[in-house]
C-alpha cells in the first residue's frame, strides 16, 4: 500500500472532510479513500490520444495570417569575416 501526504489543505475543506466521514460512520483517512476510489473508478477509461508530433502540428497547422518579404537576392555568397 502507498501513502499520501497532502500539504496545504485548507482548515475548512478539512472540517468539512471531517463532518462528512462522521456521517458516514468513516474515519477521515477511510472516507478520502473512499472519496477518491469513487471519483477515479467512475470516469470512462483513457483512450490514447494523438501522439505529441500530431498535437505540435494541430497547433501550429492553420491559415497563415501574416508574409514574410523575401530579401532580393541579386548578391553572391561571401566569405565571413571573422576576428584574428
Amino acid at each position: 500500500m502507498a501513502n499520501l501526504t497532502i500539504r496545504d489543505f485548507d482548515d475548512g475543506l478539512k472540517a468539512e472532510l471531517r463532518v462528512r466521514a462522521a456521517r458516514n460512520g468513516r474515519s477521515m483517512e477511510a472516507e478520502v479513500r473512499a472519496i477518491l476510489t469513487e471519483a477515479l473508478s467512475s470516469r470512462p477509461a483513457a483512450e490514447p490520444g494523438p501522439g505529441l508530433g500530431t498535437r505540435i502540428h494541430q497547433r501550429f497547422a492553420g491559415p497563415v495570417e501574416f508574409e514574410l518579404p523575401l530579401p532580393d537576392r541579386h548578391d553572391l555568397p561571401r566569405a565571413a569575416d571573422l576576428p584574428r
